[in-house]
C-alpha cells in the first residue's frame, strides 16, 4: 500500500475502509474480455451478467421524449418520480401480490446501490449478516463497507446449491441482525420451493431476524418453477423485509440503472436521507424509461425466458459432457455454475492449475473464452457461465472449452 509522510508520520494514502473492497471480478472479466477482443483476438465471453437482447423500443421512445421533456432537465425528488413509485407499488402487487404504498419505495442507481443503501441503513459494526454461498460479488463488500459481519453458509453442486434450515441456523448466533435471501440465485440460477421460502421465513421471523431479499430474477425461471417472494409468503416478517428490484434483467436495461428498495418506511426514509447525499435524485432520462417498461406488459421479458431456456438446456448439457465438469441444472436466472474440481490439478497445455481462478485464465489464454471462477463467488472450484449470449457464440465457446479441457491429463 502506497503512504504519504507529514511532520514525520507516516500513513496510507487510501482508506483502510476503501482499500478492503476488491474490484468487482464479474465486470473486471468482462472488460478484459472485450480488451482481448478490441485487439483482434476472438474472444467469446460468458462473464457478464447481463441479457444480449436491447431494450424494447417502447422503452427507448419514452425516453427520447423524457430527454425533451424540460421537466426532466432539472433535480426531481431524491427518492424516485412520484409516478415512478406509484409504477412500483402496483407492479409489486401484480407480480409477487405484496401490498406496499410509495412511501415504502426508494429508486435507487440501479440494484447495486440499493444493495449498499440496505445494509448501510440496518448495520451497525459487528452485526451479522447470514448469506449463502456462492454468493454475487457485491454482496460482501456492501456488507463490509456497513461495518457488518458476513458469515457464510456454503453450499455446493450435491443440494443444487439450496440451504437447508438447519444450515442456517448452525451460523445463527446472537450477532445475527440478517439473513440475506436470493432466489433466484446468482450465480448459481437456484430457486427455492414455495415450501422452502416459507420455512426459512418463518425461522427468521421467529429469531427476529431481518431479510434482505433480492428480487432481480422474478421473471427469469423455467420449466414448472415458480418464483415465491418471501415478503409475500411470510408476512409475519412484518416491517423486518427488504426487497431489492430492478429493471435491469427484466427489460434488458442493465445499462439504464435503474433499481429499487422496498421497505418499512423509516428504512425507506433512513435511506433516502442518504442517497439525497451520495447522488440525488437517479436520472430523469432513465426514470421515464423504467416508468415505461413496469406501466406495460412483460411480452418483452417472455420472449427472452423462451431464448435463455433453450440455451440453459444447451450450455448444461455440453458442460456435462466434458470429463472432470459436473453442472446442475439451474432453475432460474441466466448462469450456470459447474464444478471443475474433476479437471483442477491436471497437466494441460504444458501448465498445471491448482484453483478454478488458474484454470479460469489459462481457459482464457489457449481457448479465448472468458469465465468467472469461483473464487469471486466464495466458493473456489467452479465457474460462472451466464448463457445471456448468441445461441452460435455459446455453441462455440463451451466446444472450445470442451476441446481445451479434453487434453488434460
Amino acid at each position: 500500500m502506497r503512504v504519504w509522510e507529514h511532520g514525520g508520520m507516516t500513513r496510507p494514502r487510501i482508506s483502510a475502509r476503501i482499500s478492503a473492497i476488491s474490484e468487482s471480478a464479474t465486470l473486471a472479466v468482462d472488460a478484459k474480455a472485450k480488451a482481448m477482443k478490441a485487439s483482434g483476438r476472438p474472444v467469446i465471453g460468458f462473464g457478464a451478467g447481463e441479457p444480449d437482447f436491447p431494450t424494447p423500443d417502447y422503452i427507448v421512445e419514452a425516453a427520447v421524449e423524457a430527454a425533451r421533456n424540460p421537466r426532466f432537465h432539472k433535480y426531481t425528488p431524491a427518492g424516485g418520480l412520484p409516478e415512478l413509485k406509484e409504477a412500483i407499488v402496483a407492479k409489486t402487487l401484480r407480480d409477487s401480490g405484496y401490498r406496499i404504498d410509495a412511501s415504502q419505495v426508494l429508486v435507487t442507481n440501479g440494484g447495486k446501490q440499493a444493495v449498499y443503501e440496505a445494509f448501510a441503513t440496518i448495520l451497525d459494526p459487528g452485526d451479522e449478516v447470514i448469506v449463502v454461498a456462492p454468493y454475487w460479488t457485491t454482496y460482501p463488500e456492501a456488507i463490509k463497507l456497513a461495518g457488518g459481519v458476513q458469515v457464510d453458509v456454503v453450499t455446493d453442486e450435491t443440494t443444487g446449491y439450496l440451504a437447508s434450515l438447519e444450515q442456517l441456523e448452525a451460523a445463527r448466533t446472537e450477532r445475527t441482525k440478517a439473513l440475506l435471501f436470493v432466489s433466484p440465485s446468482n450465480p448459481t440460477g437456484a430457486v427455492h420451493s414455495r415450501a422452502e421460502v416459507e420455512a426459512i421465513g418463518r425461522w427468521a421471523a421467529e429469531h427476529g431476524l431481518w431479510v434482505v431479499t433480492d428480487e432481480i430474477y422474478e421473471h427469469l425461471v423455467y420449466g414448472d418453477t415458480e418464483f415465491t417472494s418471501i415478503a409475500t409468503a411470510v408476512p409475519e416478517l412484518g416491517d423486518r423485509v427488504i426487497v431489492l428490484n430492478g429493471v435491469a434483467k427484466t427489460y434488458a436495461m442493465t445499462g439504464w440503472r435503474v433499481g429499487w428498495l422496498i421497505g418499512a418506511k423509516d428504512v425507506v426514509k433512513a435511506a433516502t436521507n442518504l442517497q439525497s447525499h451520495a447522488t440525488s435524485n437517479v436520472a430523469n432520462v432513465s426514470q421515464a424509461a423504467a416508468l415505461a417498461a413496469l406501466t406495460g406488459d412483460l411480452s418483452a421479458v417472455a420472449a427472452m425466458r423462451v431464448a435463455f431456456d433453450r440455451r440453459r438446456q444447451t450450455i448444461v448439457r455440453m458442460l456435462n459432457e466434458i470429463p472432470g465438469v459436473i453442472c446442475p441444472e439451474p432453475h432460474g436466472a441466466f448462469y450456470v455454475y459447474p464444478s471443475v474440481k474433476g479437471v483442477i490439478g491436471k497437466e494441460l497445455r504444458g501448465r498445471r492449475p491448482q484453483t478454478s481462478s488458474e484454470l479460469a485464465e489459462l481457459i482464457l489464454e489457449e481457448a479465448e473464452v472468458a469465465v468467472v471462477p469461483g473464487e469471486a463467488f466464495g466458493t473456489p472450484g467452479y465457474f460462472r457461465l451466464s448463457y445471456a449470449l448468441g445461441d452460435d457464440d455459446l455453441a462455440e465457446g463451451v466446444s472450445r472449452i470442451a476441446k481445451l479441457l479434453a487434453e488434460a491429463r
